[in-house]
């Protein structure tokens, strides 16, 4: 049995396909984050601590994928967690949570336009960062302004050329730790000499605790597919087998990125001066390794701009879709673009560049803080959604079928107060 779209959201388009919805959430994953904060995380923790905490990653973005993917299966709404908020906590809740998860991408919007400006400095010194700003700001309106499927077709890409990198990063960095590609020094191969050479915690367990920040932030962004959910073809199948699929290969990319630059960097040659994955392109003697991975790290800031001019446009329309802002918000123009939200966001995130470079100690500081309150309240949104089932509902049913994880079948009869939800819930494998 699938749930229905609610007639407010008639006007969207559902044109996102499963591939769509995992490059969508692996390009909000693999980003900067991982890019650059690995190498911090194992100068400070060790290899061992660092695949440690990075585990522990995993697992944290496994329990929200499984508790959004239950929600967004049952409700498939655009801009999701203002919805669920208001219906399981209560409107005030609800409200909170859109705004600051607005705020959450228009942050990271107007700083990664600025980044995006000193990655092309890079190649174009002479250019002023100003104008690359502009630039991109033009490009990824654009692209939020065609379509959704426009929207998403940009993405997908952006998304390969992540996911090809990691690939190769991780293939040639193994056959190198292997001694299958020689060292451009000369040395001999490290094998996993460098993963014990300083102790499996050189530091201890605390500094696995006090990194657990930057680990999360490597890995925020799946949240992405449950604010797509309202604009997906079939959502009941398409949104399961899309969280499991982009699980799986988190996993992948990351421990096996994580294990590579652990046992090829020494935990005293890692750090934030440079990129780990270029020390390791040097080390390897890839030709071009920093205009390569300059390449790369732009894509990464271009493809979160991308999903973050997204997401809050869809969060707005979502705050006026429950007459909480005024309701020229909610309208949705032929092309299934709620464009006034879309260029509302953009200003927005223009506002939040010119914060990053006027009062970056203050202002720009103060708002990238308080936006992460967002993701605890996504938590205690499922929370309050389990406890709102009876209890006397079959316990039978599997959340998350393919962790085993036994939970409650919903029923439609669960309580008329809520949206229509049915044990095609437990049949979609969530």
């Amino acid at each position: 049995m699938q749930t229905e779209p609610t007639p407010s959201q008639a006007n969207f388009k559902r044109s996102m396909k499963v591939r769509h919805l995992v490059m969508l959430s692996l390009g909000g994953v693999i980003g900067t984050g991982l890019f650059f904060n690995t190498g911090y995380i194992i100068s400070t923790t060790g290899a061992a601590g660092t695949l440690l905490a990075y585990l522990i990653g995993a697992l944290v973005v496994w329990l929200v994928m499984v508790c959004l993917g239950e929600l967004a299966v049952a409700m498939p709404e655009t801009g999701a967690f203002h919805v669920y908020a208001v219906h399981y906590l209560s409107p005030a809740t609800g409200y909170t949570v859109a705004w600051l998860y607005w705020l959450t991408w228009t942050v990271a919007l107007g700083s990664s336009l600025t980044a995006a400006g000193f990655c092309m400095q890079y190649w174009f010194p002479t250019v002023p960062v100003w104008l690359w700003c502009q630039v991109f700001c033009v490009a990824i309106y654009l692209l939020n302004s065609v379509s959704t499927r426009f929207f998403a077709e940009g993405e997908f890409w952006f998304s390969i050329i992540k996911v090809i990198t990691i690939i190769a990063f991780i293939v040639l960095g193994a056959a190198a730790m292997l001694g299958f590609i020689p060292m451009k020094d000369g040395s001999a191969a490290p094998g996993l000499h460098n993963l014990t050479a300083s102790g499996w915690l050189p530091h201890g367990t605390l500094p696995i605790l006090m990194t657990m920040v930057a680990v999360n932030f490597a890995f925020s962004g799946t949240e992405l597919i449950g604010i797509a959910a309202g604009e997906t073809e079939q959502p009941q199948k398409a949104l399961p087998l899309a969280i499991r699929t982009t699980v799986a290969r988190l996993i992948i990319f990351f421990i096996g990125t994580v294990f590579v630059l652990a046992a090829l960097i020494p935990i005293d040659q890692a750090g934030i001066v440079k990129s780990p994955f270029v020390l390791v392109f040097e080390k390897i003697g890839i030709p071009y390794a920093a205009d390569i991975f300059n390449f790369v790290i732009l894509t990464a800031i271009l493809s979160a701009a991308n999903s973050g001019l997204y997401a809050s446009g869809r969060m707005l329309w979502s705050l006026a879709n429950e007459n909480t802002l005024p309701r020229c918000f909610a309208r949705v123009n032929r092309r299934g673009i709620p464009q006034l939200a879309i260029t509302v966001s953009m200003l927005g995130g223009l506002l939040a560049l010119f914060s990053s470079v006027i009062a970056l100690d203050t202002v720009f500081v103060a708002l990238s803080a308080i936006s992460g309150f967002a993701v605890v309240a996504g938590v205690a949104q499922h929370l309050r959604f389990t406890l709102h089932v009876p209890s006397s509902l079959s316990a039978g049913g599997q959340c998350a079928a393919a962790a085993g994880v036994p939970r409650p079948v919903l029923s439609a009869s669960a309580d008329p107060g809520i949206y229509p939800v049915s044990a095609g819930v437990h049949r979609a494998g969530l």
